[in-house]
């Protein structure tokens, strides 16, 4: 195991990094402490040929070009306070009502004009018992985008010889807030050779959260049995592109018991012979296949990024969490500690 920290730029004078993770099978992931990016993931294929399966880039630049400013995809960042849409940009917390920025449409997204994707996070890199570890940290003033309470904010990020990028997200506020951490990594396995239609999906949730007409879930769940939606069984995600040609951006709420650490999703490519397991303490997942996505963007190499280019697998707590009744720990306490895990493990 290795890590390794070079410079990747500046903003506004502040010294960027870029740190290097490395693992003994040939398992590369780079994170940047702007936005905590993981800006590249490369591993093997089956025959052992490596090469990269995220979006991103290979200088801080492309992170503010703008065709990449103009699309606003969140490549590879930390999304906070709050991942996912609040309707209408309010909530109420403890009988107070508050207001945050609608910059997606009429709602709030992924925290907000200037999010945890836009700051400059503390960084420490280290070797603890074989893994390659960097550890990021953020103070969100009372207030940070209309947001209640100081929030101290860790992120770690740890490499195994098992193929595993562990992800722990901790958190402890001074007033109630609102908090829904995630990473917004986009996964090709295929390399971006094609669009991800070609990729198997297992997600074990026997329903998703239904959206109103501003794509906004408001509590109600749909059954995923005898629709498109339902990964329950392995399938290639084109074959529900009949029934939704847009694809998918849809939250799973997953069958597990909530707070356990499970096995919740599976995608496999078989061209490349690579497979992503992903196990997580969250209640569910965004799943989105990147409509969105401009076709302008691409890395400095090359390689062409756009629409059903990537998937992303967002864990988190339930998108508008704070306004539906019932949503599991949307709000933290003070004197409570937010401690969740998501693990990506890779196979090939």
């Amino acid at each position: 195991m290795a890590i390794s920290k070079n410079p990747f730029g500046s903003i506004e004078g502040v010294e960027v990094d870029l740190y290097t993770l490395e693992n003994a099978n040939g398992m590369t992931v780079k994170i940047t402490d702007y936005g905590g990016i993981v800006t590249s993931i490369v591993i093997p294929d089956r025959s052992g040929r490596r090469s990269g399966i995220v979006c991103g880039f290979d200088a801080l630049e492309g992170y503010f070009s703008e065709a990449y400013k103009g699309n606003s995809p969140y490549f590879g960042c930390i999304v906070g306070r709050y991942a996912g849409r609040i309707k209408d940009g309010t909530f109420a917390v403890g009988g107070q009502m508050y207001k945050v920025a609608c910059n997606d449409g009429p709602n709030h997204l992924h925290g907000g004009i200037v999010g945890f994707d836009k700051q400059i996070w503390g960084a420490e890199c280290s070797e603890q018992g074989g893994d390659s570890v960097l550890t990021l940290s953020l103070t969100s003033p009372d207030g940070d985008e209309g947001y209640p309470g100081t929030l101290e904010v860790t992120v770690e990020y740890r490499l195994t010889d098992a193929n595993e990028l562990r992800i722990r997200y901790r958190a402890e506020t001074g007033k109630s807030t609102p908090l829904a951490l995630t990473n917004h990594t986009y996964f090709n396995l295929n390399s971006f050779v094609g669009k991800i239609l070609d990729h198997a999906a297992w997600i074990a949730a026997d329903h998703y959260l239904a959206s109103d007409e501003t794509n906004v879930p408001v509590g109600n769940e749909q059954a995923v049995a005898r629709t498109a939606c339902d990964f329950n069984t392995p399938k290639p995600i084109g074959d529900a592109f009949g029934e939704l040609p847009d694809g998918f951006e849809h939250y799973y709420v997953f069958n597990k018991t909530s707070g356990a650490c499970k096995k919740v999703a599976e995608f496999s490519h078989a061209g490349s012979g690579r497979t992503l397991e992903v196990e997580t303490t969250e209640p569910g997942m965004l799943f989105y296949t990147g409509f969105y996505t401009s076709d302008d963007l691409k890395r400095e190499d090359g390689t062409e990024f756009g629409q059903f280019k990537a998937f992303c697998c967002e864990t988190a707590r339930y998108p508008n969490g704070p306004n539906i009744a019932g949503s599991p720990d949307s709000i933290l306490e003070p004197g409570a500690e937010y401690d969740e895990t998501t693990v990506f493990r890779f196979k090939w």
